[in-house]
């Protein structure tokens, strides 16, 4: 189970930081992600961090202003969300790949993911 958290209003140009909190079993194949879907959009990949190493990827357009960390004594991965645009306004969810045991390029897509967190809305105004 994800859940996800952290979501709300901010203007252009602040921060928000986005936390998943997955229970239940773990493992070092576990690869954990952000999406988010945009009104009247295809949801979209954001970024994904393998669970016990460190390896991350992102999509081009949250590269140098989002960072996904993970606290695994707390089972939590984080989202850092700097500099924020309208464009980003969606609803975000967290993901579980607990299969492909890497990050990269195929975890954009959301048929590599089992499990999902709930969503949570953020709101960027310009």
């Amino acid at each position: 189970q994800l859940q996800a958290s952290g979501g709300g209003l901010v203007q252009a140009g602040g921060s928000l930081r986005l936390s998943c909190v997955a229970s239940g079993r773990s493992s070092s194949r576990d690869v954990m992600a952000w999406f988010r879907r945009a009104p009247g959009k295809e949801r979209e990949f954001v970024a994904g961090t393998s669970w016990i190493g460190d390896s991350t990827y992102y999509t081009d357009s949250v590269k140098g202003r989002f960072t996904i960390s993970r606290d695994n004594a707390q089972n939590t991965v984080y989202l850092q969300m700097n500099r924020l645009k309208p464009e980003d306004t969606a609803v975000y969810y967290c993901a579980a790949d607990r299969a492909s045991g890497r990050v990269g390029p195929w975890s954009r897509s959301a048929l590599k993911h089992q499990y999902w967190g709930q969503g949570t809305q953020v709101t960027v105004s310009s």
